[in-house]
């Protein structure tokens, strides 16, 4: 028997085996991509649905098997209310709800629901992006929630099946569907109309079965969820804005590896101008296929009829001068005069 030839077979054998561990055993060790699931409640087409949408692939391509996102549109796994919870126990890495969310946690940030609070877009983000809006996503992390960015989609108009609104008068006596807010909720009852709260993914149905008369939302909503085709009338009053607050779980964020971090603030980044370059075009176009369907009729306001529904509101920014903070408003004022 030659020795050297059983020998050296065996040490092949156990060679090859081993290095079969070794393989396996390194598959074993490759780390698994970071999965950020990203929930929202509106539809793709909308600016935050494509901001969203966008997010998701620049950071797929950029972080290729470091992180992977998957969004979840049209309240696929929550509500905005419910949203939040998820967040903070995990269900959910990333969301942005609308500003009027996090308003019992942080009830500065009511500051974006006020009536006519903001002259234009400039005034917005120069609050978004100044003292206030920083220290607004302070007051955050106190119920671990982390700010990433503010998103906008834009201007809100008045749908309703009663009537034509006009004037501020109009508006007696008809039932809103409004977000859970207290400025929304007292902005209508100020002009006599009945507001009620209802999550986003059930007012084309309560607007179609006559639980409620209408609605105020954005173009782009207003159009993705169809809601023109059970609405009589809009009327074009640009008189509360509506954005939203990426946000993730705070200790989620700190825990992720450095390079990986910063990759995802600077697409969150390059995302955010996007969607303030866009916003206002989206709502346009989406505008425009709301008239060209015929089956609402849109009404565009004087400059004096919308003087009328500014000094009609004005009082709500009063009423809650104490409760977000006077200098807040006193600074989103001070823009106003400026612009």
């Amino acid at each position: 028997m030659n020795l050297r030839k059983v020998f050296g077979a065996r040490f092949l054998v156990v060679a090859a085996v081993s290095a079969g561990l070794l393989v396996g055993m390194a598959g074993l060790g490759a780390a698994a991509p970071i999965k950020i699931r990203f929930s929202h409640v509106v539809a793709p087409t909308t600016p935050k649905g494509q901001a969203a949408d966008m997010f998701a692939r620049l950071a797929n391509e950029r972080l290729k098997g470091k992180v992977e996102v998957q969004v979840f549109p049209n309240s696929q796994l929550y509500t905005d209310k419910k949203v939040l919870d998820a967040l903070s126990t995990g269900s959910v890495e990333m969301a942005a709800p609308s500003t009027a969310k996090f308003t019992s946690w942080v009830p500065q940030l009511q500051l974006f629901d006020l009536p006519f609070m903001f002259k234009n877009r400039e005034v917005l983000y120069q609050t978004m992006d100044g003292k206030v809006g920083k220290k607004m996503f302070k007051l955050l992390g106190k119920k671990n929630m982390l700010g990433l960015a503010m998103w906008d989609n834009g201007f809100k108009q008045i749908g309703n099946n009663i009537r034509e609104i006009r004037t501020p008068a109009d508006i007696s006596g008809i039932k809103f569907r409004i977000m859970s807010s207290k400025v929304l909720e007292a902005q209508f009852k100020q002009v006599g109309g009945n507001p009620q709260v209802m999550p986003f993914s059930e007012v084309y149905s309560a607007l179609e079965q006559g639980v409620i008369d209408g609605q105020e939302n954005t173009w782009s909503n207003m159009y993705s969820k169809k809601f023109y085709e059970v609405q009589k009338y809009i009327t074009e009053t640009n008189h509360g804005y509506l954005g939203y607050l990426v946000v993730t779980n705070a200790q989620f964020w700190a825990h992720l590896p450095p390079d990986v971090r910063t990759e995802l603030e600077n697409i969150m980044k390059e995302v955010t101008v996007w969607i303030r370059e866009n916003a206002y075009k989206i709502n346009q176009d989406m505008k425009q296929k709301i008239i060209d369907s015929g089956k609402t009729r849109v009404t565009t306001l004087t400059e004096a009829e919308k003087e009328a529904f500014r000094k009609a509101f004005e009082p709500v920014q009063n009423q809650f001068r104490s409760v977000i903070g006077a200098e807040y408003i006193d600074a989103v004022r001070a823009l106003n005069a400026k612009n």
